[in-house]
């Protein structure tokens, strides 16, 4: 708690509409161990308990990072929010939308996301060296997610 990220530290927004009940949709994200199969960037997600979790990233040329991250709040079928603890890697934070479309076929997905690079605006324009531009990556990830949930597997 307290946690702030910083003002120059990276912002992304994107949405996608996937063709599952929005229940399949959540309880396939809520599942943390399941998002490298949809997040190229991520190697693993280890599920500590119902509210901590340890997250191991690429990194620009051949490196990881790792964080521990807390759910700060978590309404089945709708909303998780999250934050990484303190001391632990990468400043970030974030939350995952979940709506029911009309008919109840369908789900909006919308993720907002904050974090601060490695080494600060270095890191970042790095990363964009290397081909991480966050907001493409987070657009990239989203649509493994709906081909994932549409059809069975990411692309």
């Amino acid at each position: 708690m307290g946690q702030r990220l910083q003002e120059d530290g990276i912002h992304v927004t994107e949405t996608v509409t996937i063709w599952r009940p929005v229940t399949q949709v959540y309880a396939f994200w809520r599942d943390f161990s399941n998002l490298p199969q949809i997040m190229r960037h991520l190697e693993r997600v280890d599920v500590l308990d119902e509210r901590h979790s340890h997250w191991v990233a690429k990194a620009p040329a051949g490196t990881t990072v790792e964080w521990d991250a807390e759910i700060v709040a978590d309404r089945p079928d709708e909303l998780i929010t999250w934050r990484s603890r303190e001391g632990t890697g990468v400043e970030n934070a974030g939350a995952v939308h979940f709506n029911a479309l009309p008919g109840g076929q369908g789900s909006e997905v919308r993720v907002e996301l904050q974090y601060n690079p490695p080494g600060g605006a270095v890191g970042a324009a790095v990363a964009k060296l290397f081909g991480e531009e966050p907001r493409q990556q987070v657009q990239e990830d989203l649509h493994r997610f709906k081909k994932m949930m549409e059809n069975g597997k990411a692309i």
